[in-house]
């Protein structure tokens, strides 16, 4: 299980709002992609791993977003 990085209430109330998956916390104690609903267990490198816990971005959508 991951640990959500904390964030303010009011940017963690609009980044449930754009998260197609529901809530950021949620999803991410639960190993669950934030955008696209899959699963978000393997990530290539530590970095990878800490976006996880910011954006809740699976390692798929983390390169579709940010570039491979």
């Amino acid at each position: 299980m991951a640990i959500p990085a904390s964030k303010d209430p009011a940017i963690e109330k609009l980044a449930d709002s754009l998260n197609p998956s529901g809530s950021r916390t949620t999803c991410i104690k639960c190993n669950v992609c934030t955008w696209c609903g899959g699963p978000a267990s393997e990530f290539k490198d530590d970095l990878s791993r800490k976006e996880y816990t910011i954006s809740g971005f699976c390692q798929k959508c983390q390169d579709k977003t940010f570039g491979e």
